[in-house]
């Protein structure tokens, strides 16, 4: 009997030990950790001093060869280089979002100059600020000019105008070019086709010249 109890008092010691062992997923003592720096970097701020790099600059360049995700492959065009810039295009596709997007830019960095209308009549000029004229996008020169062409000014700059690479990426600045020919093909210009499959171009450009084949409508004569 004795015997029975003793093994009963020591499993009930043994018990009430392992619960006292639970502190309800509160852990005084986290333990030995393995790789501390690891789990507790040290953080540094951009533009600070680190020891951690040959040059002890925190901030860094991308590595050779790399383009960051969501960014696009540099392009080729040379500043200068006219002929290239007559045959630059886009892969790029532009629905009706992207080219709101390039509504949206253009009235940021080209409307004040170039004008809300696009006809070289905004705000800078009529102000009398300017000596002369930005460009009309709706003059027929403009009408006329290769994409590729638009693109290069807004890289390099051109006359008065100055250099837009700094504030428009690569898919920004085909977006503002996107709206400026869609805008035109509305006054006038050329059927809107950046971004368009073969297919779909050629079907754009047979609807707009079966439209202007078609026979004007006869005037109605007056009865008196």
């Amino acid at each position: 009997m004795n015997k029975t109890r003793s093994i009963l008092l020591a499993g009930l010691l043994a018990g009430m030990g392992l619960m006292s062992c639970n502190s309800g997923n509160i852990r005084r003592n986290p333990g030995k950790i393995y790789a501390p720096d690891m789990t507790y970097s040290r953080a540094y701020d951009a533009y600070t001093s680190n020891p951690n790099f040959a040059d002890g600059q925190t901030s860094r360049v991308p590595v050779t060869g790399t383009v960051a995700v969501g960014h696009d492959l540099p392009d080729h065009l040379i500043e200068g280089d006219t002929s290239a810039y007559k045959t630059f295009n886009t892969a790029y596709h532009f629905d009706e979002a992207e080219l709101k997007e390039g509504g949206r830019l253009y009235m940021i960095y080209c409307g004040i100059c170039h004008g809300g209308e696009l006809d070289g009549n905004g705000p800078l000029y009529a102000s009398g600020k300017f000596p002369a004229m930005p460009a009309n996008f709706k003059d027929a020169k403009y009408q006329a000019m290769p994409v590729g062409t638009m693109y290069a000014a807004i890289k390099y700059g051109k006359n008065l105008m100055g250099s837009y690479a700094s504030q428009l990426d690569i898919k920004q600045r085909w977006q503002v070019i996107a709206y400026i020919k869609k805008v035109q093909s509305e006054n006038g210009g050329a059927p809107f086709m950046m971004g368009k499959t073969a297919e779909a171009a050629t079907a754009v450009a047979t609807t707009k010249d079966s439209a202007s084949a078609q026979p004007a409508a006869p005037a109605e004569t007056a009865h008196h």
